[in-house]
């Protein structure tokens, strides 16, 4: 449905309108509307990169919309280009009239004549997003670690000497925001994790503190990194601790606000530094991969606690034959997919061609029979390896025109490890 006539959308032309369009942002976001001099300076640092259109009353913003260009890590390391969705709003008095609509339509549109191969969002809310094609492509877990509980030898005494001949040592804001960002790079695009995405100099200088404005609601956290026995660092945490007594007695929890690594003994270091901390009795874990190694880590796995599991990236394809040409896949095969796709981005009918491990793949349109039809939200959620196809069979999508080609699919792009994105976006 388009949009009333009495509202127009349009993108922001000049810095003297995003201090209205700020305002409506954080009045979606229920943080009221007064926004500081000092947040407007922080939050404008990007705008010339990243498209910002506002749905307008009058000379009232009622809706936010924005984009920004992300690189959207797949399976076997390579990166796609993607169009990054964020502060979308709408006014409650301007519900349920096409604004969201309009909106996407003109970011989707934009990205596709960018050649953006897909769109990515965080969901808030998980009923929304599905109709403009997207899919959830990666989930989200955290647990609280009762340290007590967890069967750690007491007299472990920290990770200084790890036998590997790594260590662990604590550094300051400045050194972490230095060394880090180029280790996360190596993360990201060493075959570590699908479904990370690139971090630029606001994110770190945000994590780090380095820009701040009132109430942003920032704790200074303590950062850490892992060396290996050349001294290189490998991996990273940042934590935060409360500090709260009960009759004179410690009672400290610690949140991990980030922690990746490069290596498996890196990452086993920094988990247990975090453990064996003094006075802490419990450990939030911050957003992890649902198959994330911490509660194997521990003696008793019980002791870490679920605390969340939702469904956290999602992504909205664009170009298939690009996608699917970009990932590895475990084993060798052809399938030919039919994608539906109401909005006419993505929909068509493709074949895909993986060589195996190691290896590349092709993927093409083609005139040949489909061997399974599905959505284009379907796509999404299998793009990344983290859903089923066998699951999706199971409550009738997608539909198999062919014997063995659900299980094919299946074989085709499930992933060893599940997809995990670490960051708000």
């Amino acid at each position: 449905m388009p949009p009333p006539t009495s509202v127009g959308i349009r993108t922001l032309t000049g810095p003297e309108e995003f201090p209205e369009w700020l305002r409506a942002v954080s009045t979606g976001f229920f943080r009221g509307p007064a926004v500081s001099e000092e947040e407007m300076a922080a939050r404008a640092l990007d705008t010339e990169t990243a498209p910002i259109q506002g749905a307008y009353d009058g000379g009232r913003c009622v809706g936010t919309f924005r984009t920004m260009p992300q690189s959207l890590t797949v399976p076997g390391g390579a990166t796609l280009p993607a169009c990054a969705v964020t502060a979308v709003t709408v006014s409650p008095t301007h519900r349920r009239r096409g604004l969201l609509t309009g909106m996407m339509t003109d970011a989707l549109d934009a990205a596709e004549e960018r050649g953006d191969a897909c769109a990515s969002l965080i969901a808030a809310e998980y009923p929304i997003y599905g109709r403009y094609g997207f899919g959830p492509a990666a989930w989200s877990a955290e647990w609280k670690v009762h340290v007590a509980r967890a069967g750690l030898d007491p007299r472990y005494a920290g990770p200084a000497d790890l036998g590997d001949g790594g260590r662990v040592e604590l550094v300051g804001a400045a050194e972490f925001r230095a060394l880090l960002p180029a280790v996360h790079e190596r993360f990201r695009t060493g075959t570590q994790r699908q479904g990370t995405i690139d971090r630029g100099t606001k994110w770190w200088r945000l994590a780090t503190g380095d820009l701040r404005f009132p109430d942003d609601g920032f704790t200074p956290p303590f950062h850490a990194v892992y060396r290996d026995a050349d001294g290189q660092p490998q991996d990273g945490v940042s934590c935060t601790s409360d500090d709260v007594w009960q009759a004179k007695q410690p009672e400290q929890t610690v949140t991990v606000r980030d922690l990746f690594a490069t290596t498996a003994a890196g990452e086993a270091a920094l988990w247990r530094f975090v453990l064996a901390m003094d006075w802490v009795q419990r450990v939030r874990t911050g957003l992890r991969a649902p198959d994330d190694v911490l509660p194997r880590l521990l003696p008793d796995p019980r002791a870490a606690r679920p605390v969340s599991h939702t469904g956290w990236l999602w992504i909205r394809p664009l170009d298939v034959p690009r996608m699917l040409a970009a990932r590895t896949y475990p084993t060798a095969g052809a399938l030919v997919l039919e994608v539906r796709d109401e909005d006419g981005y993505a929909g068509d009918r493709f074949k895909l061609e993986a060589e195996g491990p190691g290896a590349g793949a092709r993927c093409a349109v083609t005139r040949e029979d489909p061997e399974l039809s599905l959505d284009v939200s379907e796509l999404a959620a299998l793009f990344l390896g983290d859903e089923s196809a066998v699951r999706l069979a199971a409550l009738g999508r997608p539909a198999a025109y062919r014997d063995g080609a659900v299980e094919r699919a299946e074989l085709l792009f499930r992933t060893a490890r599940r997809p995990w994105c670490p960051d708000v976006f």
